[in-house]
């Protein structure tokens, strides 16, 4: 599938990731189909009309912006609006739960337009693993693909595919895309995943954790502020957003929420401590005592709350999805009787609307629209 990202033009659309470029970018993304005009990107960005001129000519020269118009002037001659292609771009965002695959084929807006679901073996071993998410980009990129199957895009000089971003359950090594050890998959342990599929597929591929990746999503829909998205799947994890940008640590080891210990000697768990939130919420799920589940991860909840002073708390991942209602009341009951007795506002909670593999997409597409998070 090298041939996708081969096409005339890819080079500039890979190099576009200049500053003012990216600012640029995202005003033109943010004002959707009405567009905006070159006055209002120059007095948004702070950059000279000559600057805005250059850099909206060399998007309208790689396809990534057009006209749309002109808006009634004030006084003067009637503004030209400009705006964004969003097909003139795609990326592939992919989830790998321990037991599913989910991938999505996102444009340039952000918007999904087509996904592919399929059963997944996490412990299947690389080989397998790693052909079978080359299987779903693959025919998830021939749909961006033009007529004659060379990987052109609509525009006639732009890569069908950007890159791919790939989220999983961590702990791993973002910066280099190589695996740590997965909780229940110690084979996983050193692997280069993020070198190894950019080989098998040609295009450039980021690596992250799942709950990451899901709270990227959600900042680049509109969630302001700091807050900490929890997923509740096959295990449990945190992905922290702080004023408004991917809190990963120095190690991106930060979100490890599943495995701080909440009770000593409580139950083994899968990283080879006892009494982890992880191991003590799905013991509690799978016995059907979703209720002890809601209050367990309401007290983790809540630790993390006093320890980062967040502003929102929402939920997300598969098993919260079964019951949304019974774990909204749990998590909101303790997180309220924490506050009362502080004599505080409660946090809120809250379902998150956004998907894991939605926010892998946005790892590529995210550095360029400016977010240096991604």
């Amino acid at each position: 599938m090298a041939d996708v990202n081969r096409t005339n033009g890819g080079a500039n659309l890979l190099a576009l990731r200049s500053h003012n470029t990216a600012l640029v970018l995202d005003l033109l993304r943010g004002a959707g189909a009405e567009g905006i005009s070159r006055l209002e990107l120059a007095e948004r960005t702070g950059l000279t009309p000559q600057a805005v001129s250059k850099i909206t000519a060399r998007l309208r020269e790689d396809g990534l912006a057009v006209e749309a118009g002109h808006r009634a002037s004030t006084g003067g001659k009637r503004r030209t609006v400009l705006r964004l292609v969003p097909g003139a771009g795609h990326a592939v965002g992919v989830h790998l739960d321990r037991d599913a695959l989910r991938a999505v084929l996102v444009d340039l807006a952000g918007t999904v337009v087509a996904e592919r679901c399929a059963a997944l073996d996490l412990g299947a071993g690389a080989d397998a693993v790693v052909e079978a998410v080359a299987g779903e980009v693959e025919a998830l990129a021939k749909g961006v693909r033009g007529g004659d199957g060379t990987g052109a895009a609509a525009a006639g000089s732009l890569p069908a595919l950007l890159g791919v971003g790939v989220a999983l359950p961590g702990p791993l090594d973002h910066t280099r895309g190589v695996l740590h050890r997965v909780t229940g998959f110690p084979e996983w342990d050193g692997f280069p995943l993020r070198d190894a599929l950019a080989r098998r597929l040609g295009v450039p591929v980021v690596v992250d954790k799942d709950t990451n990746a899901a709270a990227l999503g959600l900042a680049v829909a509109g969630e302001r502020g700091s807050f900490a998205y929890l997923h509740l799947g096959t295990g449990l994890g945190a992905g922290l957003v702080v004023d408004g940008a991917v809190h990963r640590g120095a190690r991106t080891g930060a979100g490890e929420f599943g495995h701080q210990v909440v009770q000593l000697d409580g139950p083994p768990c899968g990283c080879g401590d006892r009494g982890c939130v992880e191991a003590l919420c799905l013991a509690a799920v799978a016995r059907g005592d979703l209720a002890e589940a809601a209050r367990v991860l309401g007290i983790a909840a809540g630790n993390l709350v006093a320890l980062l002073d967040i502003d929102l708390v929402l939920l997300g991942g598969r098993t919260i999805a079964t019951a949304p209602d019974a774990f909204l009341r749990g998590v909101a009951a303790v997180l309220d009787e924490r506050a009362r007795r502080a004599g505080e506002e409660p946090v809120p909670v809250r379902a998150a609307p956004g998907e894991v593999a939605d926010g892998a997409a946005q790892l590529v597409l995210g550095p360029l629209f400016g977010r240096a998070d991604a």
